[in-house]
């Protein structure tokens, strides 16, 4: 089954996105692989990252851990005993008691495109997550983007998620809830394809070494076969509301009649 959406799906956004994220990574490159043999390999890179803020996604992205529960009013304990005569203070009980928050490791998983002569890494395709998004992950992940850059390596990033800050910052960049884009190596400009909830993932190049052409890579096919494989649709519940954030009253109408159609 497809995904009622033309495009990227909003509901995917949330616990299920881990899974998402994974599934993506490998379809992109069963996708790829035809195209890029016998002169290039399409290979994941897994890699760890850790979530050192996860309070903001806790109900969201992390919704079986109990460290964001709720904390509720302590009881009043019992009247403290009276001071002796030497010490008049009284010490005033917290208010609350609240759970302490832990970093959680995050597995992340991003696609390089090798050339099989030498191995050498020429494209490197980033799926943008979360941790990616906010601090202090956003601060170690525009790092890693420059390091990229310098490596004289193309990136392709794929940020199909509304929340958080775009780890490609733009001061021209459209506001829009998706965004996908392309650094060539040793490039100038940073192509960029915007994409609003309504419009269908495009189809965007890979590049490879010079002379050879670049590939095309169709996402929308990608995001369709894995929903189907993954059987998406079992999980997820499209008469609530899609994770944070709160859609626009345009966005939340045309998602309505989208739904009632389905």
């Amino acid at each position: 089954m497809r995904s009622p959406f033309p495009g990227m799906d909003p509901y995917l956004e949330g616990y299920l996105w881990p899974d998402v994220h994974s599934a993506l990574a490998n379809k992109i490159r069963q996708h790829l692989t035809p195209l890029l043999r016998p002169k290039y390999a399409a290979r994941l890179e897994i890699y760890l990252a850790e979530d050192a803020s996860p309070a903001s996604e806790i109900g969201i992205l992390y919704p079986d851990v109990d460290m964001g529960e709720i904390p509720q009013r302590q009881p009043m304990p019992s009247p403290p005993p009276t001071p002796s005569p030497g010490n008049t203070l009284t010490i005033t009980p917290p208010a609350l008691a609240l759970p302490v928050i832990q970093p959680v490791q995050v597995r992340l998983t991003s696609i390089e495109i090798r050339d099989t002569a030498k191995n050498r890494l020429v494209t490197s395709l980033e799926i943008v997550s979360p941790v990616n998004k906010r601090e202090p992950g956003l601060t170690t992940y525009r790092q890693k983007r420059q390091r990229i850059y310098q490596a004289n390596v193309h990136l392709l990033e794929l940020d199909l998620l509304r929340r958080g800050s775009r780890p490609f910052a733009q001061p021209r960049l459209p506001k829009v809830p998706y965004c996908i884009a392309l650094t060539r190596a040793q490039g100038q400009q940073v192509e960029i394809w915007p994409i609003e909830l309504p419009t269908p993932l495009p189809v965007v190049p890979i590049p490879l070494n010079t002379p050879d052409p670049d590939v095309p890579l169709d996402l929308q096919a990608v995001l369709n076969s894995i929903y189907d494989e993954a059987a998406y649709d079992l999980s997820l519940d499209y008469t609530q509301s899609p994770p944070p954030p709160v859609l626009s009253a345009n966005e939340m109408t045309w998602m309505q009649s989208v739904l009632e159609q389905h």
